[in-house]
């Protein structure tokens, strides 16, 4: 399906909302994910301190030296997180920008999208990754693929939707 031509007049508004609109995006589900990351495997399910959670990210990096390196690695942890979040909500931009489809149907989109996420990043990015592997469990698909959709797909999606409207 091609995407429709447009007006340059409207190509020109198009192009100089992608940066604000996925910045926007990146930034709200970055906090979102990173908060609810804290809030479920720290508080609610007492697995990790906030700062292992930040140093869980650097490891895709560091591989497991990253969970000696203090705050200095929870830190640049938190940094990777929000360069992939960034990322993540760049290409929905684009591809919502590309197909209005996505913005007119912006819940099913964030939710394929969250889920979509969760399996690239859980099948692809972090086996090749320097995370020491963990075994995926029925519950851990659910609770963080939930995740995903609720505090990525959904926000980035709607937020997509909110500065481009749904045409």
């Amino acid at each position: 399906m091609k995407p429709p031509v447009l007006a340059p007049a409207a190509r020109r508004a198009l192009a100089s909302s992608f940066v604000p609109v996925a910045l926007t995006a990146g930034l709200v589900a970055g906090v979102l994910d990173i908060l609810t990351a804290i809030a479920v495997f720290g508080w609610l399910r007492g697995q990790a301190t906030p700062l292992q959670i930040l140093q869980s990210v650097a490891s895709g990096v560091w591989g497991p030296a990253a969970y000696q390196g203090g705050w200095t690695t929870g830190l640049a942890g938190l940094g990777l997180h929000f360069l992939i979040a960034l990322i993540w909500a760049a290409l929905f931009v684009a591809a919502a920008r590309a197909w209005p489809v996505l913005r007119r149907h912006w819940v099913l989109s964030g939710v394929l999208y969250g889920a979509g996420v969760w399996a690239l990043m859980n099948l692809v990015v972090l086996p090749l990754s320097q995370v020491p592997p963990r075994p995926l469990t029925p519950v851990g698909i659910v609770l963080n693929m939930s995740i995903l959709v609720l505090m990525v797909g959904l926000p980035v999606a709607g937020i997509t939707r909110r500065f481009l409207g749904s045409r």
